[in-house]
């Protein structure tokens, strides 16, 4: 398998306060990482620093093969290859559900007005919204609103995907339908790491997943060796508390 993410040493301040101290890991194509952890660990943080959104204090990060932290890198350029989903769904109130998801790559000329409404169309037949194509985002649910923005991230045809806690914003009834969605997503091979507190779905889906804590990774490993075997009595203690 190819190698897709990869940091070295990241460390992020923010005056005097360190929220990653040091974090190195790796991720191959096709990998489903979730990163768990206390809230204030440096979950966010991370998945910030790795699309360059926070500019790391020190340390390095290469996605495809590119270090993103060269002062020569083109990041516009490369953040095209690299979705994300945030906790809040950032959709354009006056653009229908279609036209956002068509804005991005028109707008960068990725693709032409009537490719992009084709694509438009077949990604919302993808997450179960044909029939909300011109719908605007105050007519739908949070849970339809999630997954219009993570059609909106496919759009762009990303190579890797960050979502950040993409289920924290909504009510109890609409966490299934997006967690089917990214479901759907790692079945199709796609790359992705993920910050969530939905255990049993960080058990469900990831290849891997990383315990973070204060800026560090406490332990990394398989859903078994993390959630059945944890190394690190402070995993214990957060798994007891959130399990």
């Amino acid at each position: 398998m190819a190698e897709k993410v990869r940091t070295e040493d990241l460390y992020k301040k923010f005056d005097t306060f360190e929220a990653l101290n040091g974090v190195s890991m790796k991720a191959e194509e096709g990998d489903v990482i979730v990163v768990i952890g206390p809230s204030g660990s440096g979950k966010s943080t991370f998945l910030r620093c790795l699309n360059m959104l926070e500019k790391p204090s020190s340390g390095k990060i290469f996605i495809n093969g590119v270090e993103l932290t060269s002062p020569k890198v083109n990041i516009n350029h490369e953040r095209c290859n690299i979705g994300m989903v945030f906790q809040q769904f950032n959709l354009f109130p006056h653009l229908s559900v279609k036209k956002n998801i068509m804005l991005a790559p028109v707008d960068l000329k990725i693709m032409g007005r009537k490719q992009a409404e084709d694509r438009a169309l077949e990604l919302l037949a993808r997450v179960g919204l044909s029939d909300k194509a011109n719908a605007y985002p105050q007519q739908l649910s949070g849970g339809q609103q999630q997954r219009v923005a993570i059609a909106r991230t496919l759009a762009m045809n990303p190579s890797l995907i960050l979502f950040d806690e993409p289920t924290s914003a909504l009510d109890p009834e609409m966490i299934g339908e997006v967690l089917g969605v990214i479901r759907d997503l790692a079945k199709s091979g796609m790359t992705m790491i993920i910050v969530t507190h939905e255990m049993n779905f960080a058990r469900d889906i990831a290849s891997s997943i990383i315990v973070l804590e204060n800026g560090l990774i406490l332990e990394s490993g398989s859903p078994d060796e993390i959630f059945n075997h944890p190394k690190e009595d402070r995993t214990r203690q957060f798994l007891n508390k959130v399990l």
